[in-house]
């Protein structure tokens, strides 16, 4: 019997080869003043950027560029934006970039137009965004984050060392403008890493008890395209049909973790994340995804066996026991075919800290939703697990 389920999206998705070609149509539809959101540029991110003003100056839009956004966002980088946006009074907010530019056009969008910072307006804090919120419109130029379709933006407060987010569906971008065609010159490491988002993304929908029939098929779509189209992105990123699977991959997931949420290993990797900055969110989940699966299958044998068998068809004749028991070593090739089985070592977390990582990782809510419920313990023994690992 399928349990009753709230699904909800309001985004619209313009999907395809090309579709950066409407981004001055897209803004168009929200506002006249645009704030546009970025990195600094850079070589191989200068054509996007041309093209973007290019196309605003076409539909008579006025707009400032925004060019200081880091991975792993601050709440300093965020006020410095929203400063600029008030300045050039905007009326909406352009995300353009991977998950950091458009995690911080969200809550430039919402600090522009409320009194204090984008940390007053976290998920569990009283005060939450207004219909003052800005519209957000997104171009996505990595397949990782989902958050192109998502109503999250996570900040870093440097002064705390707390990595948090914000969550409301006043965050959700208006129109997210998806072109594979703008992911070809993601480097391998980049791809691989934002790659292994998407799986996680799909993966801890599934597993999420929040999740539902409809996030389940969504989820077990992505994780299907996943398998064989990240290592091919990974291996040659000139390859369109990877690009595409894979932006389409991102988008699902997105679109899954939006309704569903994720689960222990995205709090463990935000406090990560929030600690120490240097760490790409995708090592993040890398280093600790293959201890974590060990310390859960047998919590949720029946799913955990769906996605083994996925990654690995062998598995089809064996039971959802022993697939799911199997499916931490399925994970650990997999990292290695990306390039990416990397241990805590790796990442020069000091191994004499990670007594303090563990107790951040209970900040958030993420490991309640877990199939096993993890304490302070739990997770300190799952980090030492994962401090090294075989390469």
């Amino acid at each position: 019997m399928m349990n009753p389920f709230r699904y909800f999206q309001p985004t619209e998705i313009r999907f395809g080869a090309g579709r950066v070609a409407e981004v001055g149509e897209a803004v168009a539809r929200w506002g006249r003043r645009c704030l546009i959101v970025t990195v600094p540029e850079f070589p191989a991110f200068a054509p996007l950027i041309a093209r973007v003003k290019a196309s605003l100056a076409a539909q008579g839009i006025a707009f400032a560029h925004f060019d200081r956004v880091i991975p792993n966002p601050t709440t300093d980088v965020v006020s410095a934006g929203a400063g600029m946006a008030r300045d050039f009074e905007a009326d909406v907010v352009l995300g353009a970039g991977g998950g950091s530019s458009l995690d911080t056009a969200k809550a430039v969008a919402v600090e522009a137009r409320h009194a204090g910072t984008s940390w007053d307006y976290l998920f569990f804090r009283e005060a939450q965004p207004t219909e003052k919120t800005l519209p957000v419109i997104a171009v996505t130029t990595t397949s990782g984050t989902g958050s192109h379709v998502t109503q999250v933006a996570v900040v870093t407060n440097a002064k705390e060392k707390t990595k948090s987010a914000l969550y409301n569906s006043r965050l959700f971008p208006k129109i997210s403008l998806v072109d594979p065609e703008l992911m070809i010159t993601a480097p391998a490491h980049v791809t691989a890493t934002t790659g292994f988002d998407v799986f996680a993304h799909a993966f801890e929908s599934h597993i999420n008890p929040g999740g539902s029939a409809y996030t389940d098929l969504l989820a077990l779509e992505a994780l299907r395209i996943v398998v064989s189209s990240l290592p091919a992105a990974v291996s040659d990123g000139a390859d369109m049909q990877a690009r595409t699977s894979m932006a389409w991959a991102d988008t699902l997931a997105g679109l899954a973790i939006a309704n569903a949420g994720v689960t222990l290993p995205h709090g463990i990797g935000m406090a990560m994340g929030g600690l120490y900055p240097h760490v790409a969110h995708g090592e993040a989940l890398a280093c600790i995804y293959p201890t974590v699966l060990r310390y859960t299958w047998d919590a949720a044998p029946k799913k955990f066996a769906a996605v083994a068998r996925l990654f690995d068809g062998s598995l089809a004749g064996r039971d959802d026991a022993a697939a799911a028991e199997a499916f931490s070593g399925v994970v650990e090739a997999f990292l290695r075919t990306i390039g990416l089985r990397i241990g805590l070592e790796d990442l020069k977390i000091p191994e004499d800290e990670l007594k303090v990582l563990a107790q951040a990782s209970l900040v958030l809510p993420d490991y309640k939703n877990h199939p096993r419920i993890a304490s302070r313990e739990d997770i300190y023994a799952i980090l030492k697990r994962s401090s090294k690992c075989e390469g």
